[in-house]
């Protein structure tokens, strides 16, 4: 996760540090190392019911379980209101296909998230890298333009988007 050393973040300033994924969770053991001062709190947004996308069931059976890592719903984040100095969608929110879920997720977000914390959004888009290297694969994901529009209808109002691949995007966002 080099890309992290990019967002210039003060990590002795970070006291509660989320991590939410659809239940393939590769980076909340490193994160625990980055933020070695900070709460680390794991959220699996998964629901067999709504994200069946077939990729998202054969991840969940070789990921690792950060320990304490709480099941959500999507539209409820089990958190005080301002109290995340930042949150972690890291190749995740792509699972919830629903453009309004996503929204509703966004702004649960937001009301956890401190007024000067910060919402990280690592995805693959669909762009032309991406259909190079998954062909038809890349419907899977979604475009610059539907990140940015989700993000602005969360309320979301400082987003910057810069890539660490050809093929990743991160998108940074402000409340």
């Amino acid at each position: 996760m080099l890309w992290l050393n990019k967002l210039k973040l003060n990590s002795s300033k970070i006291k509660q540090v989320v991590n939410i994924n659809a239940g393939f969770d590769e980076t909340s053991f490193i994160m625990n190392k980055k933020f070695e001062t900070a709460q680390i709190r794991v959220f699996d947004f998964y629901d067999s019911k709504r994200h069946t996308e077939p990729a998202i069931v054969r991840a969940r059976k070789v990921s690792s379980v950060f320990p304490n890592t709480q099941q959500i719903n999507s539209r409820q984040i089990p958190m005080s209101n301002k109290s995340a100095d930042i949150i972690f969608l890291l190749s995740a929110l792509h699972e919830i296909r629903s453009n309004s879920e996503k929204i509703d997720f966004l702004k649960e977000c937001r009301r956890v998230l401190k007024p000067e914390g910060h919402l990280i959004i690592v995805e693959h888009l669909r762009d032309l890298p991406n259909l190079l290297a998954f062909s038809f694969g890349f419907t899977h994901f979604f475009s610059k333009k539907t990140w940015l529009d989700v993000l602005k209808k969360a309320r979301f109002v400082e987003t910057r988007e810069f890539k660490f691949t050809p093929f990743m995007s991160i998108f940074v966002s402000n409340i």
